[in-house]
């Protein structure tokens, strides 16, 4: 059995007299006033006056009221002087009932459908989670726990059904419009850090590698268009040297792309900023840049190649996830910070989080209410069935003291009452 702790001292009262010592102080004067005035009638009974008679029947009442009301006080927590009479230490012979019916009034009464959605609608959970968010310490924590992280995402990736979720989970965030601002910054805090970069370079190498394996394959080709256009004498004559200025030419414009601070690549970072201004902007670009997205993925050459791609950007990220300013740092800062933004001025996004909230709840919720009855009758029933009671009677006995004092005197004056009625009005 377990131990209760439950306190019933009040401080501001502990210079009063106790309740139940003037209820038991009453109760001895009604005893002793109704010995009087008995005394008296039957010792002197032509002395007697009426006022005594109406005392002496309505101590006798007093008397009556005070000790039903505390046997029936004391018969809640126990046998009335320890006699084990029907009906009496109702609470600890009923622990188990009791802890049933409030644990099943906890559940139905609290934790009900309407009391939960009356709750739910006075909580900002959006503005809750942005002033969260907007913490410094927890700020950093959800980047650093993040960072941390990813190898084992990216890992978890390479499973297909993994794949499989985040491809449908993909899906779902590029087609939600209001999560286009999001994208955007991330695309744009990739591109300040310089990791289209880092793929372009990855593609020139790419292409590189492809044209020195297909070298001979490239000349071939090239010379026999030659010798198609020009015929065999010229395709002879000049064919090869056609070819090596082709193959020189393309080399030396791959090579002109190389340098990260080359015109072309400069080029193509203002014509990525521009395309992530279009889709900060328009809502209608939104989805064509999905559709453009959708499409250029499902192509299966480029998926072959998307692949090897994705080695590369594998090992890249496990290695700037070590770092304190990587790109990867900077991108999930970036994306806290807009998301906390978000969660205060997008209002559809606010109501899809606190739909989404209550619907998650009222989903648990028959489950949360039947595993609390559950745990409320469990703990109640390993309760000490004595403590239960001494406890219970020590948190509620100033109240059930007045309730013997109430009875007493409400005993008292019944008893006066009729017997001043009968004597004036009855005649006995």
């Amino acid at each position: 059995m377990e131990k209760l702790h439950i306190s019933a001292k009040n401080p501001s009262r502990k210079d009063r007299p106790s309740p139940k010592r003037v209820a038991e102080g009453l109760l001895v004067f009604m005893v002793a006033a109704s010995g009087a005035t008995t005394w008296f009638s039957v010792r002197y009974p032509a002395l007697a006056p009426f006022w005594m008679d109406v005392a002496r029947a309505g101590t006798r009442s007093g008397v009556v009221g005070g000790l039903a009301d505390w046997f029936a006080v004391t018969a809640l927590f126990r046998h009335p002087f320890g006699i084990p009479i029907p009906h009496t230490a109702i609470l600890p012979r009923q622990k188990d009932r009791l802890g049933q019916a409030l644990s099943r009034f906890v559940t139905e009464q609290l934790f009900s459908d309407a009391e939960v959605h009356r709750v739910l609608q006075k909580i900002d959970v959006a503005d809750i989670l942005a002033r969260f968010l907007d913490d410094p310490k927890v700020k950093d924590g959800v980047v650093s726990a993040l960072k941390g992280s990813l190898p084992d995402m990216l890992a978890r990736v390479e499973d297909g059904r993994a794949g499989a979720a985040m491809a449908g989970a993909m899906s779902v965030v590029l087609n939600g419009e209001e999560l286009a601002p999001l994208l955007a910054r991330a695309l744009r805090a990739m591109v300040e850090s310089e990791m289209h970069q880092e793929v372009i370079s990855f593609l020139i190498a790419k292409l590189q590698d492809t044209l020195a394996a297909k070298e001979d394959e490239l000349r071939n080709f090239v010379e026999e268009r030659v010798r198609e256009q020009g015929g065999r004498f010229v395709g002879w004559a000049l064919g090869s040297s056609v070819a090596s200025r082709v193959f020189q030419s393309l080399q030396a414009e791959i090579e002109r792309i190389d340098p990260m601070d080359s015109t072309l690549r400069q080029g193509f970072t203002e014509w990525v900023c521009k395309e992530i201004e279009k889709l900060e902007r328009g809502k209608g670009y939104h989805n064509d840049f999905v559709k453009g997205v959708s499409s250029v993925l499902q192509h299966d050459v480029l998926r072959a190649w998307c692949q090897e791609l994705w080695l590369k950007f594998r090992r890249m990220a496990e290695e700037d996830s070590q770092r304190e300013d990587g790109w990867s740092a900077v991108v999930l800062a970036n994306s806290v910070s807009n998301l906390s933004a978000m969660l205060r001025g997008n209002d559809a996004l606010r109501l899809k989080i606190e739909a989404l909230l209550e619907r998650g709840i009222t989903a648990f919720l028959p489950k949360i209410r039947e595993k609390l009855k559950i745990f409320m009758a469990s703990v109640i029933a390993r309760w000490d069935s004595n403590a239960l009671s001494g406890q219970l009677e020590a948190g509620v006995g100033r109240d059930l003291a007045y309730v013997r004092v109430n009875g007493t005197i409400v005993g008292f004056v019944v008893g006066a009452l009729l017997e001043g009625f009968f004597r004036l009005f009855a005649g006995l």
